[in-house]
């Protein structure tokens, strides 16, 4: 890595790691207890299930011997 790229490396990680100022945190947080996280998407259409695909999967059982725990 030369010593540019290095340097460019360090600069996102401080820019990353910056402190945020307060009244942008109170800010987020009132639109989160406002709004809910669909406040803080750029995008302006209506939040979709991330597994609404259609119809609703069948179960599929686990193979005699095997099973799952949570």
């Amino acid at each position: 890595m030369r010593e540019i790229e290095f340097d460019r490396l360090l600069d996102a990680v401080q820019a990353a790691i910056a402190p945020v100022p307060e009244d942008e945190i109170m800010l987020t947080q009132y639109k989160l207890a406002k709004y809910g996280l669909a406040c803080l998407s750029d995008d302006k259409t209506p939040a979709k299930a991330a597994n609404d695909n259609g119809p609703v999967w069948p179960l599929i059982p686990f193979p005699d011997g095997w099973y799952a725990t949570c």
